[in-house]
């Protein structure tokens, strides 16, 4: 019963849902952002950044090894400092459309004759 209760609010009220989402996703990320550390090592002077690691790293695992330690670095740089509040805004503004998208109303069943039920222009056969 709360289930279906939760179901028909969320149906009722859907866009309010997903401004709600979208606003404290966007103020989590101002706070995030404001709130960040500077990035660490500004010169980038880690020994993974030299061309001799890049070079072993080819030589052990070829290029796909290169190029999934490139993109995993990439990932994990979303999910730190300021880059992390563009990452919540993105976030929550996927989960305030899919709710906005999802939860919309059902269209009125249709009988198998083709009238809409509850549609008195067409007599029902």
């Amino acid at each position: 019963m709360l289930l279906k209760d939760l179901a028909t609010f969320i149906e009722a009220r859907r866009t309010e849902v997903a401004g709600g989402i979208l606003f404290a996703g966007c103020a989590a990320a101002l706070v995030i952002y404001f709130t960040a550390a500077p990035p660490g090592d500004p010169l980038g002077a880690g020994p993974e950044d030299s061309k001799v690691y890049l070079r072993q790293m080819e030589m052990y695992g070829g290029k796909a090894n290169v190029l999934a330690y490139e993109l995993r670095e990439r990932l994990a740089g979303l999910w730190h400092g300021r880059a992390l509040a563009f990452t919540v805004t993105g976030l929550s503004a996927l989960l305030a459309l899919a709710v906005f998208s999802v939860f919309r109303p059902l269209p009125p069943p249709v009988d198998p004759g083709g009238a809409v039920r509850g549609d008195q222009s067409k007599p029902v056969s």
